[in-house]
């Protein structure tokens, strides 16, 4: 309980104007009210700050603000002061990163952004979304070389349950159209419940928070340490196609006569019936069969793939786009890696893909490499790393106006 000459410095931060007044003797006092900055959280704390100021000294402070604001006083959302948002986002990562390191919002240019270590944030709102990053995504899609030579991670936290991982795909695939490559595992994403760390937290004897705050820890460290790759030597390609009426293995056929001589090339066809898919073994059994380089279920996953994947430098799935999503055959191969990606990290080994698309879509199919291989399985994700073609006509790709250039160009850019 407050005594009655106590004074108390009270502020309502509105979208339009802040009102502020002096609370004492059971009375309001000094009654002001100024426009709200709109420029950025920096303008308008300025402006709060300078408001405390002329109010002289009190011994408290009551405050209603703009936007969402979280149970430990955090700002979850503001819809046109972005930096406003997420400042619980901001305040972990000033002290984890490198010394040198700069924050630039998106409103403040993507200029500047070539050769560097990038690491993306995005804070969403509760409805998932985040008007900056729709800013952000606009500029990565209209440029194929905005973020050329750059390497990155990425960070998202939610409010809510969805829409974290889906953000991040997009933002993924958008900067790497851009010519941006990705860690192995780049991504730390935080529902608003935490749930997503339990089992982390349970591993590592902490809780939610902390380990998501270690898992961030851990990221900017990768980033940070991370060196260039040396060159491809070995190149596993993975498809389950009809060679004879493949359009995509068509395509395949064109970049492989590109490669140059010293890159050896492995293929492995998974057809209907060999690879059943992955029924969920537990941690303890999966983790035990990878350790002995097997799977419980064995067959040609065991036989081919596994030594394939050990010996490759760079991993090419070869994908046909029929109902916009992998084939069930690469699906369960996908998820058959597991038991292998127990016993290993993949980050020293390049994910390329080459999606032929009888419509449309393919871009959904290259989403779907980037959150399962790149995100998940831990592949690295070099610049531009999937080939996009249309073609519906048995053997119509090959008459695609200039196709073979193309094709030339990805196999070089394999080959860096």
């Amino acid at each position: 309980m407050w005594r009655n000459d106590a004074r108390i410095a009270v502020l309502d931060i509105g979208g339009t104007s802040i009102k502020s007044a002096l609370w004492t003797e059971n009375a309001l006092t000094g009654q002001q009210e100024t426009a709200t900055p709109v420029t950025s959280a920096r303008a308008l704390l300025e402006q709060v700050f300078a408001l405390l100021d002329r109010m002289g000294p009190f011994d408290a402070i009551g405050v209603s603000t703009r936007g969402t604001v979280g149970q430990e006083g955090e700002i979850l959302f503001d819809n046109v002061l972005s930096d406003y948002t997420g400042t619980p986002l901001r305040a972990l990562l000033e002290p984890l990163l490198p010394p040198g390191s700069v924050i630039r919002r998106p409103e403040d240019g993507m200029e500047d952004l070539q050769n560097r270590r990038l690491l993306f944030a995005v804070a969403l709102d509760p409805s998932g979304c985040n008007l900056a990053y729709y800013g952000m995504l606009r500029a990565l899609r209209g440029s194929d070389t905005l973020l050329r030579g750059s390497v990155a991670g990425v960070i998202v936290t939610g409010v809510g349950e969805f829409y974290t991982k889906d953000v991040a795909r997009d933002m993924v695939f958008a900067a790497n159209q851009a010519g941006c490559a990705f860690l192995g595992r780049p991504l730390v994403e935080a529902t608003g419940s935490l749930r997503n760390f339990r089992i982390q937290a349970q591993i590592g004897g902490v809780d939610e928070k902390t380990a998501f705050r270690l898992a961030v820890r851990e990221l900017i460290a990768r980033l940070d340490g991370w060196r260039p790759l040396p060159p491809v030597r070995r190149v596993l390609a993975l498809h389950a196609s009809q060679c004879s009426t493949s359009n995509t293995l068509a395509l395949w056929e064109l970049v492989k006569a590109a490669l140059p001589p010293e890159i050896a090339v492995e293929e492995v066809g998974l057809r209907n019936g060999t690879v059943p898919d992955c029924n969920g073994c537990s941690y303890t059994a999966c983790l035990h069969f990878g350790e002995q380089g097997s799977c419980f279920y064995g067959g040609p996953m065991v036989e081919e793939v596994y030594p394939a994947v050990r010996r490759c430098d760079a991993l090419v799935m070869l994908c046909a786009n029929y109902n916009d999503a992998l084939s069930a055959n690469l699906t369960a191969c996908v998820n058959r890696l597991t038991a292998l990606f127990r016993q290993t990290r993949f980050y020293d080994k390049r994910l390329f893909g080459l999606v032929v698309s009888g419509y449309s879509g393919g871009d959904l199919l290259a989403r779907q490499l980037i959150s399962a291989l790149n995100m998940n399985k831990s592949f690295f994700l070099p610049p531009h790393f999937c080939l996009l073609e249309t073609a519906n006509e048995r053997g119509s790709l090959l008459h695609l106006p200039g196709i073979r250039d193309t094709a030339a160009a990805f196999a070089r850019k394999m080959a860096e």
